[in-house]
């Protein structure tokens, strides 16, 4: 909120340099702003009174929208990859998988290894349950389970994120 739009009747008011000037009058905080050829921004509208400053409101964006940049550089985006194997996966294909899975959590990134069922094969679930924790085993020292194998529709999952020390 700024000058016009506070509807405030009295704001504890901080002057251009910083300085408290005290509780004034919404009406006698605009002039004093004005007088300086300064905005009155409301800085925090929820305490009691509420405390405005007399500032740039201009510069005040700009600077606000530039922490905001810099946030949002620091912040790290973790991706998930997906590694799809069958109940009935041969040993050489599981071996290519499971270097795949170590390249992706070598990088930082998840894991989500999947298990599709085709046909009757969902009336074996435990068979693909023992894939996955055969997985879960293999790459035991480079990642940790985040989530157990768990069902959802035909398909069968389990989450694996990097080590702690690995990254």
């Amino acid at each position: 909120m700024v000058n016009d739009g506070i509807r405030a009747r009295e704001v504890r008011l901080i002057g251009a340099n910083g300085d408290q000037l005290g509780v004034k009058s919404r009406t006698e905080a605009l002039h004093l702003a004005d007088d300086a050829g300064l905005d009155l921004v409301l800085v925090a509208p929820k305490a009691k009174p509420p405390v405005a400053k007399i500032l740039d409101y201009g510069k005040y964006r700009f600077e606000m929208q530039k922490k905001d940049r810099e946030s949002r550089k620091k912040q790290k985006v973790i991706s998930v990859k997906e590694v799809r194997l069958s109940p009935t996966i041969e040993t050489n294909d599981f071996n290519t998988k499971l270097k795949n899975a170590k390249k992706f959590l070598a990088k930082g990134e998840k894991v989500r290894v999947s298990i599709r069922f085709k046909g009757r094969a969902i009336t074996h679930k435990e068979i693909g349950r023992d894939v996955l924790e055969k997985m879960a085993k293999a790459l035991g020292e480079d990642a940790e389970v985040t989530q157990n194998p768990k069902m959802e529709g035909r398909s069968m999952f389990l989450m694996l994120s990097p080590k702690e020390d690995k990254k």
